[in-house]
C-alpha cells in the first residue's frame, strides 16, 4: 500500500492479499500518459501522433493518447465497431460533424462511422485519449475502403518507432494485456 500522510477514513484497512487471480496480468500503470516527451509518440500520418497506452490483440483493441503540436489529420477511415474519446486539451473533431471537441469533452462513436479527424490550431497541442476496437478501415476521397489498420498493425508501428528512437519494443510489449 502506498505511504501518504493524511486523514481518510480507510486509514486502517488492510489490502487483499490475493490481488490477481490464477493467470490474469498486472495493471498497466502508466505515470504521466499525456506526456511532453515526444519519442512516446508514435507517427500515425505526418501531423498526427500516438502514444501507446494499453493495447489488447486478442479483441483487435488499444488505447492510446492522440497528440497534434499544430493542424493536423488522420487520414479518412471507417470504424466497424465502437470508439471512445476523451480530450484532455487543444481541439479537435471531424470534417463530416458540426461539434469541435475541447478539454473535457468526451465523444462516443458508433460502429459504421466513417469521418476524417482534424486537429486545429490552438495555443495548447491537441491530445485526446482514445480507446479504439476493431480495425480502422482507410478511405478514398470518395470515402471507398482503400485499406486497413488494426492492433497487429499498430503493434508493429509503435516497435519500430520505439525501437528507432532508443526506447526499445520491449516498452511496446509491457502494454499487450
Amino acid at each position: 500500500m502506498p505511504k501518504f500522510q493524511g486523514g481518510e477514513f480507510w486509514r486502517n484497512l488492510q489490502p487483499i492479499q490475493t490481488v490477481f487471480r490464477e493467470g490474469a496480468k498486472p495493471e498497466a500503470y502508466i505515470h504521466d500518459a499525456p506526456t511532453s516527451d515526444e519519442r512516446y509518440y508514435v507517427p500515425f500520418s505526418d501531423t498526427v501522433f500516438s502514444r501507446p497506452l494499453w493495447i489488447q490483440p486478442g479483441q483487435n483493441k488499444w488505447a492510446d493518447i492522440l497528440f497534434a503540436k499544430s493542424a493536423g489529420l488522420v487520414n479518412r477511415h471507417y470504424h466497424p465497431h465502437e470508439v471512445f474519446a476523451y480530450t484532455i486539451s487543444g481541439k479537435w473533431g471531424y470534417l463530416e460533424h458540426d461539434w469541435i471537441a475541447t478539454a473535457g469533452d468526451f465523444v462516443y462513436e458508433s460502429p459504421g462511422e466513417g469521418h476524417t479527424l482534424v486537429a486545429y490550431d490552438h495555443e495548447e497541442p491537441m491530445r485526446a485519449f482514445f480507446i479504439v476496437t476493431g480495425p480502422l478501415i482507410w478511405l478514398d476521397d470518395d470515402g471507398k475502403p482503400s485499406g486497413h489498420f488494426d492492433v497487429f498493425d499498430y503493434i508493429d508501428m509503435c516497435k519500430r518507432h520505439y525501437d528507432s528512437v532508443g526506447l526499445g519494443a520491449k516498452l511496446i510489449d509491457d502494454l499487450i494485456r
